[in-house]
């Protein structure tokens, strides 16, 4: 009897991807968690629109990172404030610096001031999240949950093999929005392309190439990106190379690779460390595409509009690929195990075993391949 309405409510759904919850009465300001990387971010930015859809006099807060701050400032969408989340175990992570309890404690009593109506977590299992959440003192909460995470009012069981979008959009649903976008929207702004143009210069249309991941096994090697490159000036574009602070090793390798295979002096150039946030979304609105591992600034290419190539290992398209394939193409390498160790790596997450060995996973994936796509875009 039980299963009858749920089963009920999921065919009238129509364009939601779960059980569509009542939707919470008198909600004025929504709190919704999600930390990470950039990426992280963007996924969760349908599951935003569908808040904001529903709740369209609500002011929504978005608890996340600098980058996040820095990104959404200023910039049309549907998040109304960010705020930096403290050091927290399992919530946020900052190498070298361990959570203070104290300053976790004072971030919950002013968030509690606030009197949140509705408090959504779309940041993981909820092993660490949920309880954080719940320290917020929302009126009513939402979210993932794995089988060893606090309950919340309204949960989603938590299964690593679902895309993050969909996971997202899936746990807002709970409490009655449904998607009003299906892959992450990000206006580029005036300042943006002009600030952009500072570092571009001027000259013929620009391809962007970025050879970093977070996870050294996401990265197709350099010399390949460098392959790409060269052909790319062959077309008449130029190639710049994105990258963080830190990552200027990495963009230099491509460009002598580029060099070596025959693109000429200056035709393809670094622009690692160089910029800022706004400035890559102004690169990214003008380039004419982007060739990329799975990585932050390729979901940011998507998000602006800008047509992309993208090199994957099969797990994680099936987490973050993109739905489409006019604008965005992918490359799979279908390894399942280490090619150092052997260990199976289709058994992910926070609780798999992982040996210490960073081999690319994107070898099995040839230049040609690739550059067909990228021509064909160009």
């Amino acid at each position: 009897m039980t299963q009858r309405p749920l089963a009920r409510r999921t065919a009238e759904a129509g364009t939601a991807l779960g059980p569509i919850g009542e939707p919470v009465e008198g909600v004025e300001r929504i709190a919704v968690l999600r930390a990470g990387n950039l990426g992280d971010l963007l996924f969760a930015m349908p599951a935003l629109d569908a808040l904001r859809q529903c709740y369209p006099d609500a002011r929504i807060t978005l608890l996340g990172m600098p980058a996040h701050a820095a990104l959404l400032r200023d910039r049309p969408g549907p998040v109304d404030e960010v705020v930096v989340l403290p050091v927290s175990e399992g919530v946020r992570l900052s190498p070298g610096t361990e959570p203070d309890p104290n300053e976790v404690a004072e971030f919950a009593a002013r968030m509690r001031e606030r009197r949140f109506d509705l408090g959504v977590q779309v940041h993981g299992g909820g092993r660490y999240s949920n309880p954080f959440l719940t320290r917020l003192g929302a009126r009513v909460t939402a979210g993932l949950r794995t089988p060893d995470a606090d309950p919340l009012d309204r949960t989603v069981p938590y299964r690593y093999y679902q895309h993050e979008v969909l996971r997202a959009l899936e746990v807002v649903g709970l409490v009655g929005a449904r998607p009003a976008t299906l892959e992450p929207v990000l206006t580029a702004t005036d300042d943006d392309v002009a600030r952009a143009a500072e570092l571009l210069g001027n000259g013929p249309p620009v391809l962007a190439i970025h050879p970093s991941a977070t996870d050294p096994r996401r990265r197709w090697p350099a010399d390949r990106f460098g392959a790409i490159a060269a052909r790319a000036t062959g077309r008449g574009v130029r190639v710049v190379v994105l990258g963080a602070e830190g990552e200027e090793e990495l963009a230099d390798a491509v460009v002598q690779a580029a060099i070596a295979d025959g693109a000429p002096e200056g035709g393809v150039r670094s622009l690692a460390g160089l910029g800022d946030l706004g400035q890559l979304v102004g690169i990214l609105d003008q380039a004419v595409a982007l060739v990329g591992n799975d990585s932050g600034p390729r979901h940011l290419a998507q998000a602006v509009g800008c047509p992309t190539v993208g090199l994957y290992w099969a797990g994680n398209l099936i987490n973050a690929g993109p739905l489409g394939r006019t604008l965005h193409r992918v490359h799979l390498d279908w390894r399942s195990t280490c090619p150092v160790c052997g260990i199976d790596v289709t058994q992910v997450g926070w609780t798999a075993e992982r040996c210490e060995h960073d081999p690319s996973f994107l070898t099995s994936i040839e230049v040609d391949a690739v550059w067909d796509d990228v021509e064909d875009l160009l």
